[in-house]
């Protein structure tokens, strides 16, 4: 068994942390990037000399030729939108990617999980919304954990999927007519799978001998999620989450690779916070700071094109992120967006019904949770331009240094904008 050479890239706050730029930067030089849980239900933003692409279900590293493209088992596969995606790509690029594959264990997204995705939210009441993207994630995910769900490789066998959705129909006919949605016909999911069998069949594999050989080779491995651990189904927000776990563990779990193969582990979180959908965020802003937060760094949604929360970063649930993570390295992106703020704050603890608290409690306690503060001096100063950690104004190294001793690790990565070598390394 040689050295391991596998780095994961995950989200420190509650997802949109920059995760696309920073896996885009990684994967430069990656043999195998693994996307390893989630949907189309949140996005990268990859910007690079082909152009601007927003990535909703396909890694990161497919502009590469030469890397191996993974949606893995941990995964939920709308195969329309990732056909969608794909000519996306090669209109706007000319490229034909043909370096993408899909692990045969994925879960599949089937029409009935996006009809009762949007009909379930519709019921909640305005506090209890989750903030999904009415996509079919969870209902997809739902499935899977009741063991019904349908799975890429069930597609390239009629007769196994003709016998599964035989048996799961009837009881998605009766939830759909709850809800007062038409009902699905085996027929026409039987001519749908045959549409995806024909498009993707051949990328359709068993990816264990692959990444195992890739892993055990010493070859560069990237892992790559969506969203971050606060929307972690065990360790988030819980129920404001996603169904899967955005977490380096659940890297490992989601891609197939065993915990110590992670050599890295790169922790993305904004210079200040944002947040997409509902649930607690304790440094919310409602005030003209949180518009001037959104407004400059462009903070809506990739996938959605809905308005993020904002707020100032917040240190202790950075610091519950990194621990969680076993995070060696921490990227710091949209720190420019803060060139204009005369003071910046960091939330460094909680006031919980008179009691002061410096760890991230449970959700039903965040509700009520009041920021403390501290505040830092401005940098005033057009951060665009750095490209060296010496040609960052002196109070924005402060501001980064505060952070990294709250965070404990190491703050190697700091973006000052969207293009490629808008990077600085540490």
């Amino acid at each position: 068994m040689g050295s391991y050479n596998v780095n994961a890239v995950v989200g420190l706050q509650w997802g949109d942390e920059g995760k696309g730029r920073v896996v885009d930067y990684l994967a430069k030089d990656a043999d195998i990037v693994i996307r390893y849980q989630g949907g189309d239900n949140a996005g990268h933003t990859v910007i690079n000399d082909k152009g601007k692409f927003g990535l909703h279900i396909i890694p990161s590293g497919v502009f590469n030729p030469e890397t191996m493209n993974i949606v893995s088992a941990g995964t939920a596969v709308n195969f329309d939108r990732m056909h969608e995606e794909l000519e996306g790509i090669k209109n706007a690029s000319g490229l034909v990617i043909d370096n993408l594959f899909i692990d045969e264990r994925a879960h599949i997204i089937m029409p009935y999980h996006m009809a009762l995705d949007g009909a379930e939210e519709s019921k909640r009441s305005d506090k209890a919304k989750i903030g999904t993207t009415k996509r079919g994630i969870g209902p997809c995910y739902t499935d899977k954990a009741a063991r019904i769900g349908i799975r890429a490789a069930d597609i390239l066998d009629e007769e196994t999927l003709r016998a599964r959705l035989s048996a799961i129909l009837p009881k998605k006919n009766r939830d759909l007519e709850y809800y007062g949605l038409k009902t699905v016909e085996l027929e026409d999911l039987m001519a749908l799978a045959a549409k995806w069998r024909a498009e993707f069949g051949d990328k359709i594999i068993d990816t264990v001998p692959v990444v195992r050989d890739a892993v055990e080779s010493g070859k560069k491995i990237l892992l790559e999620g969506q969203l971050g651990i606060m929307r972690d189904n065990d360790w988030g927000i819980y129920p404001y989450t996603t169904s899967s776990n955005p977490t380096a563990a659940g890297g490992c779990n989601g891609a197939g690779i065993p915990p110590r193969a992670i050599t890295k582990v790169v922790g993305v979180a904004k210079a200040y916070s944002t947040s997409v959908g509902g649930g607690p965020y304790m440094t919310e802003l409602f005030d003209e700071t949180g518009d001037k937060l959104r407004e400059i760094g462009g903070e809506f949604g990739v996938t959605t094109g809905r308005p993020r929360r904002c707020g100032w970063f917040d240190a202790v649930a950075a610091d519950y992120a990194c621990y969680m993570n076993g995070v060696t390295d921490v990227a710091l992106t949209k720190l420019d967006v803060l060139d204009t703020f005369e003071t910046i704050k960091v939330c460094v603890g909680y006031m919980i019904n008179g009691e002061y608290y410096t760890n991230l409690p449970e959700t039903r306690l965040q509700d009520v949770a009041k920021p403390i503060y501290e505040e830092y001096e401005g940098w005033m100063e057009d951060t665009t331009k750095c490209r060296t950690w010496e040609s960052l104004p002196e109070k924005a190294k402060k501001y980064i240094l505060a952070l990294e001793e709250k965070m404990n690790t190491h703050i190697t990565y700091i973006s000052v904008g969207p293009e490629r070598d808008q990077l600085i390394v540490r």
